[in-house]
């Protein structure tokens, strides 16, 4: 029962209890799909179940077929929002469709997530992008979407970004300043965006943030940044020099696992929650990968009930750093993600922005 996996620790259990768990949901959540959606069930026909790729429990899913099929195990009806990725010219964006009970349980899995490492306490919530992307609320980009599920962890939001120029709202940043100078604050935005639109900006400008006690969540690809030769290291330490962001946080996600994401602890490292979980598997013949060693991530969530996302293969390359072992305390897999495959198609939260309109994103 997915009730199970919220009266748990999200961090906190031991890889043999983690893995039964999971095993008994994921399995579960393949019957249903298999039999509530006509095309996931056409996919698992075509292979005798003791022949799955990898020996998967939840056979994964390239996430391209949500570009390219519309992959929903509810009827039409109970749909009341879709979340969009974004591709490259011409191509379609991933569609998945939410119920209430799939919003619901990301929303839940999420607050989980995050309060481990912000806190229960709403803080003074100053978000790095403009507010025309969060204006319609059914169907949004997961770059919205993004932004809207973090909002509900602070208060008195200020956009730090004007509008689609992408020029500093300086009201919005001066009323901050000078009303939390030297008190905790939330700010989130995604990477690339919160590098060349704020950080930069900022630096320009020749001006400092007076926060001495801020918390930065961000994600997105990474792509521009490492052109720049801007390493996560780098990253931090201008975030807290200028801004003095003291604590930043950086998480793996995707629109097709939205509530399930994989938060970067104070060591440095990707962790997998309870609600998810992820595998590194080699592309030569899909075995999984160990410790150590580069190959496909595929990532696993109990939260998808209302369209087939519970097993995917993303178009990244990542390693597996170890499990149960982090030096932060948390328990499960930790990994890192070391960029996109060779020839898939370069999409990420924060690398669509293009002058003068900026492009919905997938994280």
């Amino acid at each position: 029962m997915i009730e199970e996996f919220f009266e748990q620790p999200v961090y906190g259990l031991a890889k043999a209890e983690k893995a039964a768990l999971l095993s008994r949901e994921l399995g579960e959540l393949t019957r249903h799909h298999d039999a509530a959606c006509a095309p996931y069930h056409s996919i698992l026909s075509a292979y005798p179940p003791d022949a799955l790729p990898g020996g998967s429990v939840a056979p994964f899913l390239p996430v391209s077929m949500f570009k390219m099929h519309s992959l929903s195990s509810v009827p039409q009806e109970q749909i009341f929002k879709t979340m969009t990725s974004s591709g490259t010219t011409g191509q379609a964006p991933s569609r998945i469709f939410l119920d209430a009970e799939t919003a619901q349980l990301q929303t839940r899995a999420l607050t989980r997530i995050v309060t481990s490492f912000i806190g229960p306490k709403r803080l003074p919530m100053l978000i790095i992008d403009h507010p025309s992307v969060v204006k319609d609320r059914r169907t949004f980009s997961a770059r919205g979407a993004g932004i809207l599920g973090l909002m509900t962890f602070g208060r008195d939001h200020r956009f730090a970004l004007k509008d689609e120029t992408m020029e500093l709202d300086w009201e919005s940043i001066e009323y901050f300043a000078q009303k939390y100078p030297d008190s905790p604050i939330f700010a989130f935005g995604f990477t690339f965006m919160v590098w060349q639109h704020f950080l930069q900006q900022l630096k320009a400008a020749g001006r400092k943030l007076p926060f001495a006690d801020a918390i930065l969540i961000h994600s997105g690809g990474w792509k521009k940044l490492e052109a720049e030769k801007v390493s996560n290291d780098i990253f931090k330490g201008v975030a807290k020099d200028i801004a003095g962001f003291s604590r930043v946080h950086n998480f793996y996600g995707m629109v097709e696992q939205t509530g399930s994401v994989f938060m970067e602890c104070e060591a440095g490292r990707l962790h997998a929650p309870l609600f998810a979980d992820i595998i590194i598997r080699d592309p030569q013949d899909w075995r999984e990968c160990a410790i150590g060693e580069a190959g496909v991530i595929q990532v696993l969530s109990v939260l998808p009930r209302s369209y087939p996302g519970h097993s995917l293969l993303t178009e990244d390359r990542g390693r597996l750093l170890g499990e149960d072992d982090c030096p932060c305390g948390r328990m499960g897999k930790t990994f890192e993600v070391l960029g996109r495959l060779p020839k898939a198609e370069v999409r990420g939260c924060s690398d669509t922005f293009a002058q003068p309109v900026p492009q919905g994103a997938a994280a």
